[in-house]
């Protein structure tokens, strides 16, 4: 059940870890094909719901905790519903009634169309067997690509929402996220619909789906996944709004991409929020397996431990340096330049989801020899950080293991010797 809530939109935004003591990927959990995975926790035991594959039309798991041991247990829903046909079951979202029973989403092939449309099924019990509502789909517009990928959402004042992505991008047309409001049922809808964000970004590749909704003290975050499903391309980001139907800004940089974890999950997607977790799935083995990191809130915008945040040095506390603007190959076009005094120093805010090591990654440039900064962390332990000298406006990389402590923390930059240029630290 998906009841919770980008960079802070210009001070975060996210790209991995390699530092060898700092580095903390995400873990896997499930290590066979269990894709977009959904996880629902009654009592002290989760339950992980996922796309068809030969342990069943849809898998239900279950663990004694977020990182398991988790036992697969076979199919939540062995009778086909009487509208679908042969083919994959996609995407199932669970979550509990007011009534007690379990509802499940879930996509599926349509006999009547030829598309894939939404149905939903309830259960007495969160293993199943859930039996379908109906003999009609839920959501079935077979001119708009069909519709796929359903999740629920209930709000604070306790009012329930269905989401969904109409599968545009099959048919050559937009890809679109809706809301709609539903009764306490689930099934019985409430109103018209609302369009929250559509496939506009390069990035997307024409596709975005899998979205989840979270609410925020702030605003509502909408995760939501996109590119390619079949390679290391697919994504996962978010868009906020300070009210549930919109408008929705998305994010400057994904939250999650293979590059942002350094390679260590491979398409990381179809993800699914939970207080202090994340759940997704990523490639391996020829399969997608079932993940889980530890996720923050800083300022109500999530942060993923091992895939990195971008902090733009520029937006920093500076003392005796200066901004740099319309720098070629910089982020954002800006950097701290004229740190060359011994009272020079930029202070840095990060945000650790968890307690532990992380790995500091800093963009620089050095000309006139290598340079050195002393690194402050939290006013207390201290480190000497070495630029190579690669030339001005040559934009490279070097890595710092920090120890931080839960929540915001400050690293300060300040001048040790020589000269260098700061442009992001990006922390992992």
């Amino acid at each position: 059940m998906r009841i919770l809530l980008v960079p802070l939109l210009v001070l975060l935004s996210v790209l991995g870890a390699s530092a060898a003591i700092a580095a903390v990927p995400p873990e896997a959990v499930i290590t066979a094909d269990f894709p977009d995975p959904d996880v629902l926790q009654v009592g002290t035991t989760y339950y992980a719901y996922s796309t068809s594959s030969r342990a069943g039309r849809v898998q239900v798991a279950s663990a004694p905790a977020p990182s398991g041991p988790w036992t697969v247990h076979g199919d939540a829903l062995p009778g086909k519903p009487a509208w679908a046909g042969n083919g994959g079951f996609w995407a199932p979202d669970v979550s509990r009634r007011t009534d007690g029973r379990y509802l499940m989403y879930f996509t599926g092939p349509s006999t009547a169309t030829g598309r894939m449309c939404i149905g939903a099924a309830t259960s007495a019990n969160p293993t199943g067997p859930f039996t379908a509502t109906s003999a009609n789909p839920l959501v079935c517009n077979a001119a708009e690509g069909g519709d796929i990928d359903p999740s629920s959402f209930v709000d604070t004042n306790g009012t329930r929402y269905l989401l969904y992505k109409n599968d545009g991008n099959a048919v050559g047309k937009p890809a679109i996220v809706w809301l709609q409001q539903v009764q306490a049922d689930g099934v019985t809808f409430a109103g018209g619909r609302t369009e929250l964000i559509r496939n506009d970004r390069p990035e997307e590749g024409g596709v975005i789906e899998a979205p989840v909704l979270v609410r925020r003290a702030s605003q509502y975050v909408l995760f939501y996944s996109g590119g390619p499903y079949v390679n290391d391309r697919y994504f996962t980001s978010y868009a906020v709004s300070p009210s549930i139907t919109g408008r929705y800004t998305k994010a400057f940089r994904p939250l999650m991409t293979t590059a942002t974890f350094d390679g260590a999950v491979q398409g990381p997607g179809g993800a699914d929020v939970h207080p202090g977790r994340i759940f997704f799935h990523g490639w391996a083995n020829n399969a997608r397996w079932m993940y889980v990191a530890e996720l923050g809130w800083a300022n109500d915008y999530p942060v993923v431990r091992g895939s990195r945040v971008r902090h733009e040095a520029e937006r920093g506390a500076i003392n005796h340096a200066e901004v740099r603007s319309g720098v070629p190959g910089a982020s954002q076009g800006a950097v701290v330049a004229k740190l060359d005094y011994n009272d020079s120093w930029v202070d840095i805010s990060v945000y650790a989801p968890g307690a532990g090591n992380y790995t500091a990654h800093v963009q620089y440039a050095a000309g006139y020899g290598d340079a050195q900064h002393t690194v402050t962390v939290n006013g207390g332990t201290q480190h000497v950080l070495t630029y190579p000298n690669r030339g001005w406006n040559t934009w490279s990389e070097v890595t710092l293991d920090v120890t931080l402590n839960p929540g915001w923390n400050t690293l300060r930059f300040q001048y040790r010797s020589r000269w260098a240029e700061l442009d992001h630290v990006e922390l992992a």
